[in-house]
């Protein structure tokens, strides 16, 4: 069988991502803080680009200057003719400023370092609003960790260097909340080596860890809610009302506390239904996660992209003009290209030239769409802007796609991470998408009115009788929504809501 060479000639289209495809869609993903991010990486490497601060800046400089060079003063000739004299030669200047580099090996005598050398410039003064007491490093460092902060007080304890160690050991075994991770036993083993002749033994541990649990916060290191409750108990004065009470009921009765069984907990405590409330107040003034008050989580800023705000009697949309500086081309390097010379530096500055040119109008792009998506969102649900969530409509991708004739994928690009300052709030741009929810008229209702909907329920229910969601459900289906129960425990869930024998109070 013999093989033959041939060409054939196909015709196709084929759909290719140019490069200013691809940077325009990459922008358009991007959140706020890594816009900027972005911008400030462009200027720092494409010098075409600058902003327009800069270029205002740049100018009112140079007009400046150009007022001071255009009126000197008129000088006398007289004052001419003493300049004249006095002038140095311009050679006298370079000697001069030759011998200064030089330092020479010793100075004259009745003559100081700053009589021959210019001193350092002195530090700036404060500024009023600093006061002269800035701190830049409590501005600056991490936050303090619990562990941190209990090493801390463990160095001004006095302690013999044994329990130190041991208190060392716990001090790491505690976790973020404030509870011992570990038992004694299983800590026991760590503390020991075979060379000891005087092994450590459970009780010094114990003897150490109750000392650790009269640190800040109260009720740090304990093995568990009740041993919590009760040593931040223990730290309460003596006459607090009501103390000896919730001992008792936390000592004996923490099971029937938790199970919000307050019949039993009266019968067996000899508590009236007044005296357990006021039990139960001084309770809840306690602290079940002690670590909490330590371990402060760093906060996450949420600068939005459009403002939406309502001015006689309509929604007004506009983006946020902080969120980004505005850029232009620097006129001064883009006039030193020669459109015929194809040298190096010329070639470079065409380069720039024309990046720059595509990233503005990516930036333009961006802005354009995120406007258009926002529009059409305030279109769909001016209900909830004007009503609340109650009234929220349900959208999907497709609805805001059809309507500023885009794909969904963009749509959904364009609302990750995009957030929208409202007169209710800030809401991130996915928050007005929400699926829907049949009614018996045949309408539809969204989720998110449904559980706006639960949770107004909850809150006005009675806490001696809180609602299950079977009785959540009723209430919905009689205002003619259609829920299961199921879907009803599905939303109330989401919303971090306990069921209702959680949720039942005494108080």
């Amino acid at each position: 069988m013999v093989m033959k060479a041939s060409l054939q000639l196909k015709m196709g289209a084929q759909l290719t991502m140019t490069p200013q495809l691809q940077q325009a869609i990459r922008l358009l993903q991007l959140s706020t803080l890594d816009l900027q991010q972005e911008i400030q990486q462009a200027l720092e490497s494409n010098p075409m680009l600058e902003t327009t601060e800069d270029a205002e800046e740049t100018t009112s400089e140079e007009h400046n200057s150009n007022e001071q060079s255009a009126d000197p003063g008129e000088e006398s000739d007289q004052d001419k003719s003493s300049e004249d004299a006095t002038a140095e030669p311009e050679s006298w200047e370079n000697e001069n400023w030759q011998d200064n580099s030089e330092i020479p090996d010793n100075l004259p005598v009745d003559t100081a370092w700053d009589d021959v050398y210019q001193s350092a410039p002195a530090p700036a003064a404060p500024r009023p609003e600093d006061d002269g007491d800035t701190d830049f490093e409590s501005r600056n460092s991490a936050g303090e960790t619990l562990q941190d902060h209990l090493l801390w007080q463990l160095n001004l304890t006095p302690m013999s260097e044994r329990d130190r160690a041991i208190a060392h050991t716990l001090i790491d075994a505690v976790d973020t909340t404030g509870y011992l991770t570990q038992s004694i036993e299983e800590l026991l083993p760590g503390l020991m080596s075979p060379e000891d002749e005087d092994p450590v033994e459970a009780s010094e541990v114990e003897a150490v860890l109750h000392r650790l649990q009269h640190f800040d916060p109260p009720g740090v290191a304990a093995r568990n809610l009740q041993e919590c409750l009760l040593a931040q108990l223990q730290q309460l004065p003596p006459d607090t009302p009501w103390l000896k009470q919730a001992r008792l009921v936390i000592s004996h009765y923490i099971q029937l506390l938790g199970n919000r069984d307050y019949r039993q907990l009266m019968r067996r405590s000899r508590l009236s239904e007044q005296q357990l409330r006021e039990v139960l107040e001084l309770i809840q003034t306690l602290q079940p996660r002690p670590g909490d008050a330590i371990n402060n989580t760093t906060p996450e800023y949420v600068v939005p992209d459009v403002i939406v705000t309502r001015q006689n009697g309509r929604w007004k949309i506009e983006l946020n003009p902080d969120i980004a500086p505005r850029l232009q081309v620097n006129s001064l390097y883009a006039s030193m290209i020669r459109h015929s010379d194809s040298s190096a530096d010329n070639t470079y500055l065409r380069d720039q030239l024309q990046e720059a040119k595509w990233f503005i109008k990516s930036l333009q792009s961006r802005n354009e769409t995120l406007l258009k998506v926002a529009s059409q969102i305030v279109d769909h649900q001016q209900r909830f802007f004007e009503e609340g969530e109650e009234a929220m409509k349900p959208l999907i991708l497709s609805e805001i796609a059809q309507a500023v004739e885009m794909h969904e994928s963009t749509i959904s690009r364009v609302t990750t991470q995009k957030y929208m300052h409202t007169p209710r709030g800030i809401y991130e741009l996915k928050y007005f998408f929400s699926s829907h929810v049949s009614t018996d008229e045949g309408g539809e209702c969204s989720s998110t009115a449904i559980r706006a909907m639960i949770k107004k329920l909850i809150n006005e229910e009675e806490s001696k009788k809180p609602l299950s969601d079977n009785r959540i459900a009723a209430i919905l289906s009689d205002q003619g929504i259609n829920v299961a129960r199921r879907t009803v425990a599905k939303y109330r869930e989401a919303m971090h809501i306990p069921p209702s024998n959680e949720r039942k109070r005494l108080v």
